[in-house]
């Protein structure tokens, strides 16, 4: 046993190495490029694609949005790309000192740091958007360069984890210790699977259902693991979720509100969001959504509030977006648009505290392995 825990822990702080020697080489090719033009004497430049929404297509392959063969030049030889040029060459610096540093950043603290290199942002909206160009840069996301969002998805379940985050390498954690579930952040998302009994993962998309599962033992009950996303969830919770269903191979299914931005979120993890168009990690084409439909107000008599307006102009752009065409999606869209009315998971509780786990999730578990 010794020894097999040994290698575990070499073969993950290899696997860290690599992943950090890989993203190093890709900084470093960028600020060479930069260096070789000023040496030839031309004005640098940086072209990456569009992001324009004329150049965000839909490929039906990978069931997600992408972007198209357009591309946009800065050059700092245009007078109105020198300032953004600029900023993207430090976060650039800033992204390759925190990887050779093993340092991680939030976008907030990256906004600030900017300033102690007199680099100034507007606001952090500006940074951010310099941050996802140069994740298209770059061909990577901006957590492969240590820069992450505030946490604010958790996960629980029979499942033992190993860090790879330095000072923590080869430390085990049982993700089913702690009751309120732990926290997904920079070292859960970078961890290694060591071993678990679940068959299935459950994307919830509010806290108060995430409790009711760990109160109700869903995780043992159905074998599952849990992952509450807090509302739509955070890029590096649906890294996690594919990483669980391609390393796994365990099914994922989305339980979110009967309203359309609850539909949305839903589709968010299956097949990703057009902000981010240039990454490919971030879908699980193969997730389903379980509920809670349009159609599931009508069946379960759930209480249910009228739709608004802004409600149904929403449900009218998911209409138009090439992603829900699919019979079950166009179907519950149509629903809610049919009888006007939204409902939430809470809503279940008429019935009881738990008639949601005992009565309506094994139903639509039974469905998902049925489809």
């Amino acid at each position: 046993m010794p020894t097999r825990k040994k290698a575990a822990k070499k073969q993950s702080t290899s696997t860290a190495e690599a992943r950090q020697t890989t993203v190093q080489g890709l900084l470093r090719n960028l600020g060479d490029s930069v260096y070789t033009d000023l040496d030839s004497g031309r004005f640098p430049s940086l072209t990456l694609a569009s992001r324009s929404v004329r150049n965000i297509v839909y490929d039906k392959k990978l069931q997600q949005f992408v972007l198209g063969a357009t591309t946009v030049r800065k050059s700092s030889g245009n007078i109105k790309h020198i300032r953004p040029f600029t900023q993207l060459v430090w976060l650039a610096y800033f992204a390759k000192k925190l990887v050779d540093e093993k340092r991680t950043s939030t976008l907030r603290d990256v906004f600030y740091s900017a300033q102690a290199f007199n680099v100034e942002f507007q606001d952090q909206a500006e940074s951010d958007e310099l941050i996802t160009d140069l994740e298209v840069l770059m061909a990577m996301a901006r957590e492969g360069m240590n820069i992450y969002p505030e946490e604010r998805s958790a996960i629980f379940g029979n499942m033992r984890i190993e860090y790879t985050v330095p000072g923590y390498e080869g430390k085990i954690a049982d993700l089913s210790a702690n009751p309120d579930g732990v926290m997904i952040g920079p070292a859960l998302t970078t961890a290694e699977f060591r071993d678990t009994d679940a068959e299935i993962v459950l994307a919830i998309e509010k806290g108060g259902l995430f409790t009711r599962f760990t109160e109700e033992r869903v995780h043992q009950k159905y074998k599952a693991i849990l992952i509450n996303t807090a509302g739509q969830p955070p890029r590096s919770t649906r890294y996690l979720i594919r990483r669980l269903n391609q390393e796994l191979g365990l099914p994922v299914g989305i339980l979110c509100d009967a309203d359309p931005w609850g539909a949305h979120i839903a589709m968010v993890i299956k097949s990703g969001s057009a902000n981010a168009a240039h990454l490919r990690e971030l879908t699980t084409p193969e997730s389903v959504w379980l509920g809670v439909w349009a159609s599931d107000i009508q069946k379960y008599k759930l209480p249910s509030d009228k739709l608004t307006e802004i409600d149904i102009k929403r449900l009218y752009e998911l209409k138009a977006d090439p992603r829900y065409t699919d019979k079950m999606w166009h179907d519950e869209l149509e629903t809610f648009l049919k009888y006007k009315r939204k409902s939430e998971q809470e809503a279940f509780a008429r019935y009881g505290l738990s008639y949601i786990v005992d009565k309506y999730l094994p139903e639509k578990l039974a469905l998902m392995k049925s489809a």
